[in-house]
């Protein structure tokens, strides 16, 4: 019997040291934030957030960042509201999502403190449409368990690139404006941890 446990133990080891690590970096949303300006009559422009963002890194470096729609955030809640049904359609399309592919061992071979600048080609998806970006990026290791990726330049997006240009006019329309914008900056500060 000893000789049985022994055997299954061994072949127990064997077998978890032939699994690949699954190691991931996962979104510290408590510590992340995502921003965007938005630009009305004219020359008036205000700064705005998500509040509710998913985001993991695999062990490839395949990154995809989940923006809850939802959770958009003006400071004003009937805009909110308007943002929500008559912009984002979050009832079709619940979520935005961002996807990079990230080489990590630049990033993790870092020591704590050491920054690394990254221009990254991204994928941003919105109501069901995709566009790709040049996002110019800063890595920083912030410890052994977390780094930080921040926009060294807001990305700037176009609304008529994923077919909202007809419902900013709507939102114009509304609120009674003479100009929305369809550019909008958006700025990223997104931590991540090892688990």
């Amino acid at each position: 019997m000893a000789k049985l446990l022994s055997l299954f133990s061994s072949a127990l080891l064997a077998a978890c040291l032939a699994l690949p690590a699954q190691a991931g970096w996962y979104l510290d949303n408590e510590s992340s934030r995502l921003s965007f300006i938005s630009t009305k009559a004219g020359n008036f422009s205000e700064v705005h957030r998500f509040l509710t963002l998913h985001g993991k890194v695999d062990d490839q470096g395949a990154a995809r960042l989940r923006i809850e729609l939802d959770s958009v955030s003006t400071g004003i809640p009937l805009r909110d509201e308007r943002l929500r049904s008559q912009l984002f359609e979050v009832e079709r399309f619940a979520e935005a999502q961002v996807m990079a592919k990230l080489d990590l061992g630049l990033i993790t071979d870092l020591a704590p403190g050491a920054q690394l600048e990254l221009q990254l080609p991204i994928q941003v998806e919105i109501h069901g449409r995709k566009h790709g970006y040049m996002a110019e990026l800063l890595a920083t290791r912030l410890d052994e368990q977390r780094f930080q990726v921040v926009t060294l330049a807001p990305l700037v997006l176009n609304a008529g690139d994923f077919g909202l240009d007809g419902a900013v006019e709507q939102l114009r329309q509304l609120a009674r404006l003479d100009s929305i914008s369809l550019s909008v900056p958006v700025g990223a500060v997104l931590i991540f941890t090892e688990r």
